[in-house]
């Protein structure tokens, strides 16, 4: 997008003593939490980066980070003022793509948690690049507690999770369902077993994911009953790991079926049926409450949702 002009934008006789171009600079700034590091990547020297910020806090009289070591972190009212920057420039952004005849949605930054991440994001990703080949997509693949806090510093502009997050700045958007499966190796006793009963289940060895996992979450709650008395033989932060392990004949675990599709169609994994445990659960959108969702970020949920 062109840079915006140095003047004053007049709405409704409001004048408004700021240019995109500074709220540009404020939000690498913020995200950087390094001056020399925002012009950088704004391609501009060190000192115009740090005129234009002190001339945007002199116009409204604030300060909008303070200098904490070597970093800059953003004041209260940095902190309150982020969201709003970034929605008006990805909204001038969108209005540039209008003016030009260009119907793109626009740049998105994703992150998915482990599961969704590996196993079903991808396909919907690739939709989304076919659709929309020139909007600039960044994706990041890390565990549900890592996305939250991503989401929470703004650095992605949606997040895919299989947990229940509560969070006052978060707004969480059911996805859809999903179902977890316990399993073992097709060369473990259980294997040929029609039926786990409780006695089954308190006698394995469990290895599963780490506790602040969705899939642990859920699985925490189906065990309800019997969680305290089960054996975690081994909690590993990664799927391929605990399919490793059951496959060896460590233990038995328990992962989405999507995570399980082509070990189980192959046969190197069984699926095993425990009775009276629900293990359904829902993927969910996570979106910051602060920040309007911008076009691209519409145009993803509505396409991840009508696959």
């Amino acid at each position: 997008m062109a840079r915006a002009a140095g003047y004053a934008l007049v709405t409704k006789g409001m004048v408004m003593r700021f240019t995109l171009r500074q709220l540009e600079i404020f939000l690498a700034i913020a995200e950087q939490e390094n001056i020399s590091r925002a012009a950088m990547a704004l391609h501009m020297s060190q000192s115009a980066a740090s005129a234009a910020l002190q001339q945007l806090e002199q116009n409204y009289g604030i300060s909008l980070f303070e200098r904490i070591g070597k970093s800059l972190k953003l004041s209260a009212a940095g902190r309150t003022l982020r969201p709003k920057a970034e929605g008006l420039i990805a909204h001038a952004a969108e209005l540039h793509q209008g003016f030009l005849g260009q119907d793109q949605a626009g740049d998105l930054n994703i992150g998915a948690s482990l599961t969704i991440g590996n196993y079903l994001a991808v396909d919907y990703l690739t939709r989304y690049k076919s659709q929309y080949p020139q909007a600039k997509t960044q994706y990041n693949v890390a565990s549900t507690p890592e996305i939250v806090d991503q989401l929470l510093r703004f650095n992605i502009d949606v997040g895919l999770v299989e947990a229940e997050i509560h969070h006052p700045d978060i707004d969480v958007l059911p996805w859809r369902e999903d179902r977890m499966l316990v399993f073992c190796s097709k060369h473990h006793p259980l294997a040929k077993q029609k039926a786990l009963t409780d006695g089954d289940l308190l006698a394995a060895n469990w290895i599963l994911r780490e506790p602040s996992s969705g899939a642990r979450q859920t699985f925490d709650r189906a065990m309800s009953g019997l969680k305290s008395k089960l054996n975690i033989y081994l909690e590993l932060n990664h799927n391929e790991a605990i399919k490793r392990a059951v496959e060896t004949g460590m233990g038995i675990g328990c992962l989405s079926e999507i995570a399980l599709e082509y070990p189980l169609r192959r046969g190197d994994l069984v699926a095993l049926d425990i009775d009276n445990r629900d293990m359904r659960r829902h993927f969910y959108f996570l979106l910051h409450k602060s920040r309007h969702p911008s076009s691209a970020v519409s145009r993803w949920i509505d396409l991840c949702q009508h696959k």
